[in-house]
């Protein structure tokens, strides 16, 4: 696919910023607060069990699919991987909450999987390492879809799998 100036900044640009916010979660997963033990706790405490498995796959997951979206590296599967801890993150804790994330709400992670889901059906565009390498001719947007449409089915998958919810107490 054949970009002008504009849309291949506009796509950089895209990338950038959501894949370094994305592998800055992570790596506050990893870093900050209560680290990765203070992450594991968190994740039993809402029922994403075992913990101690799902923080640092998540934090590896954010990482990981941050980097390579902001190089434009496998970007269509950062952008699947995105997508999936998206899904988990907005069925766990924000759902809930209603939409908006000044309530807590699942506002924020939709937004995020929507920016994921659209740059894999773009293309990572001219300036990234997939162009460069040969790697971005091989996908097109119905590609990116499905790889969207898979992170959507993982992060379903993981939740299904994985999630027990504490009994609520009154």
């Amino acid at each position: 696919m054949d970009y002008s100036d504009a849309q291949n900044l506009a796509l950089l640009l895209l990338r950038v910023s959501l894949g370094l916010m994305m592998a800055a979660h992570g790596y506050a997963k990893v870093f900050r607060g209560g680290r990765l033990a203070g992450t594991a706790g968190w994740f039993d405490s809402i029922g994403m069990r075992p913990g101690r498995l799902h923080a640092p796959l998540a934090a590896g997951s954010e990482i990981g699919s941050g980097l390579l979206m902001a190089l434009g590296l496998l970007h269509s599967f950062a952008a699947m991987a995105m997508i999936g801890v998206m899904v988990v993150a907005a069925w766990t804790v924000h759902r809930h909450n209603g939409f908006f994330i000044i309530s807590e709400g699942w506002e924020y992670t939709f937004i995020i999987a929507v920016a994921a889901a659209a740059l894999a059906i773009l293309g990572p565009g001219e300036w990234s390492i997939d162009q460069a390498i040969g790697l971005a001719d091989d996908l097109d947007g119905l590609t990116g879809l499905a790889l969207a449409l898979a992170g959507v089915a993982a992060g379903a998958a993981q939740v299904a799998v994985f999630f027990r919810p504490p009994a609520a107490t009154d």
